[in-house]
């Protein structure tokens, strides 16, 4: 028996080569393909491809190859596609028979057996992979619950789910997106909870993508969204496996993308995003005030600077006399209008909050802390901003991080800015336009089916018992689940 081992450029020297040949030719020739050639007692060969990097190459030869050596040396038939399947103890295998879904196999870091005595390919799963363990999730920190959260691998986030849902209905679809990068998708449901007309209008958005690529769930987040042109997302996304699992059991469907640990979660209403998976692990009581103060943080983030700004500019005369005494003291020395204040100190706190993020962590919070209160207190001392502003733009950004999502919480800070515009041109009646611009578009608004304000408009009762308020265990024994809408 000849062992023949080549890289990167191929030096063909048999027929049987040609295929290999192709192979490379149409990978570019890499440094990293790996071709073995072995050549049997009956003259035939068999080719052993793989693509070193992303191969473990220890399995390739404990699982592959020393079995065909063995049976050659014993005399059997190894080119037999029959006995291939059945003595390479690999479980994951498969046959083809087409060039293009071979090279996919090859790419995805499986090994490929070529036999010369057959036109057919076999590819056995022996990729390596490489991802990071897995920790709790930093963007959605819970004090009561599990500590898990997904990684960037698909195949470790499945089993997160189906170790926490073990029901036969649990469904997953796989789909491939990207013509370039090939990235798998799953799209998960419960067969007897979620509606069939949310999951086949699932199932046809994302199947009807046609891109280059896939990177991260927000590519398809982008495609399959109802609306592009509103600030109110339409879809959650999470990286807790028991938040999916959640979800799953009211009716939603889950978008799973690998490369990301982020997961999207449909069809979403505008209450849900008040709701955290912690609410559920708390006591009903503590639950629902927790709910509550999500909800009256909202009003005051949209709010508050919109209402400061056009009593001040405006409607002086809804003010006590000693606090319009007090506030126009502090205004004295200010040189800009009311709204320019409010605007200056709104988006420096918005360069802030971005350089705080982009910034090393440590470094990243001793700036946003630091700098708001030097930047805050020399702005007072140098008159360019009254106090009182400070602490509206202050208890408006504090607000602003309540939010369970950051998808909702920038929605607030576009709809506050929106307000604030507004009501500097025409006060309360300016606030009042934009309220009533806000819930005709709310209304307005579907997600895959099913209305974003429900179960408020169309009215269903039956769900209430999650929504303003979380009602004890035992007189909700099932979690409510959404309808699509007619």
């Amino acid at each position: 028996m000849q062992l023949g081992t080549y890289k990167g450029d191929i030096v063909v020297h048999i027929e049987a080569d040609i295929i290999a040949q192709q192979i490379a030719r149409d990978l570019g020739n890499p440094p990293d393909l790996t071709c073995l050639q072995l050549t049997m007692q009956d003259n035939s060969t068999v080719h052993c491809v793989y693509i070193a990097s992303i191969t473990m190459a220890n399995q390739v030869d404990e699982l592959i190859l020393k079995p065909l050596i063995s049976a050659n040396q014993q005399g059997n038939h190894v080119t037999n596609l029959a006995w291939l399947m059945s003595s390479i103890p690999i479980g994951q295998r498969q046959e083809l028979d087409d060039f293009s879904q071979a090279i996919h196999q090859l790419l995805d870091g499986h090994c490929l057996l070529i036999p010369s005595a057959d036109s057919k390919y076999l590819s056995f799963d022996v990729s390596k992979s490489s991802y990071r363990s897995i920790e709790e999730p930093s963007s959605e920190v819970a004090i009561r619950g599990p500590r898990e959260g997904f990684v960037e691998d698909i195949s470790q986030n499945v089993p997160l789910i189906r170790k926490r849902l073990k029901s036969k209905n649990l469904i997953f679809e796989k789909i491939v997106l990207g013509s370039q990068t090939q990235t798998t998708i799953y799209i998960s449901y419960l067969r007897d909870v979620a509606s069939p007309q949310v999951v086949d209008e699932f199932r046809r958005r994302i199947s009807s993508i046609r891109t280059d690529g896939i990177i991260e769930s927000a590519y398809i987040e982008e495609w399959i969204q109802d609306k592009t042109l509103s600030p109110f997302p339409q879809l959650i996304t999470t990286e807790r496996p028991d938040s999916v699992v959640a979800k799953l059991l009211e009716g939603q469907v889950a978008v799973l993308t690998d490369g990301t640990p982020m997961v999207l979660l449909g069809p979403v209403t505008f209450f849900q995003f008040f709701t955290s998976p912690e609410d559920h692990y708390q006591r009903a009581d503590i639950a629902t005030l927790i709910r509550w103060l999500r909800m009256f943080t909202f009003l005051l983030a949209i709010f508050i600077p919109a209402l400061y700004v056009s009593i001040v500019s405006y409607h002086q005369e809804l003010l006590p006399t000693s606090l319009l005494i007090n506030l126009s003291a502090q205004r004295e020395q200010v040189p800009f209008p009311a709204f320019v204040e409010a605007t200056i100190m709104m988006v420096t706190f918005e360069i802030l909050r971005e350089a705080g993020l982009r910034m090393p962590r440590i470094a990243g919070q001793a700036i946003s802390i630091v700098g708001a209160l030097v930047l805050g207190q020399a702005a007072v001392e140098a008159g360019l901003i009254s106090a009182a502003m400070v602490i509206v733009v202050s208890l408006t950004a504090i607000s602003n991080f309540i939010s369970p999502s950051y998808s909702f919480g920038i929605a607030q800070r576009i709809v506050q800015f929106a307000f604030l515009g507004l009501s500097s041109v025409l006060g309360l009646y300016g606030l009042l336009i934009g309220v009533y611009i806000m819930l005709v578009h709310l209304a307005s608004l579907r997600s895959f089916g099913v209305h974003y304000l429900s179960p408020v408009a169309p009215l269903y009762l039956s769900a209430w018992k999650d929504m303003i308020i979380r009602v004890p265990r035992f007189l909700m024994n099932r979690l409510p689940r959404w309808s699509h809408d007619k």
